[in-house]
């Protein structure tokens, strides 16, 4: 018996090839832009997803060995948005969400870690020298 690829595989591979020359790592992490000293990072969220279908269909007076008439489709959709934007300034990177805020408060709280890292530092290193300046003078 002979070893044949059905058309299907063709489709289907032909399908995601397409995909993947339409969304590579640039389309979700976008090329930097740099103005002076600050460097903006568009970054997106893609999806996407595609579907194929065939059938083999034979004839009334197909031979035996002959092959079935095959008949399919294939379809997909990319959906590419922005949600933010690092940006790079120094020592310094913040993200720029373009979406609405946040919907709960666990959301909120996620957005707000970075900045309250940074406060409770800061303040843990200004109790730290108004310690050491205390001890100092004693």
């Amino acid at each position: 018996m002979e070893n044949k690829q059905h058309p299907i595989g063709d489709l289907m591979s032909t399908t995601m090839q397409k995909i993947r020359e339409m969304v590579d790592v640039n389309t979700i992490v976008g090329k930097p832009i740099v103005a002076g000293d600050v460097t903006i990072i568009p970054v997106s969220k893609v999806s996407f997803g595609f579907a194929s279908g065939g059938s083999d269909f034979t004839t009334k007076n197909q031979k035996p060995e002959a092959d079935n008439s095959f008949g399919g489709g294939s379809g997909a959709g990319v959906n590419i948005m922005p949600i933010a934007f690092l940006i790079v300034k120094g020592d310094t990177v913040r993200m720029l969400p373009i979406a609405p805020p946040p919907g709960t408060t666990v959301d909120r709280v996620v957005e707000m870690v970075p900045e309250v890292i940074d406060k409770v530092t800061g303040f843990i290193e200004k109790q730290q020298e108004k310690k050491a300046e205390t001890t100092d003078t004693f």
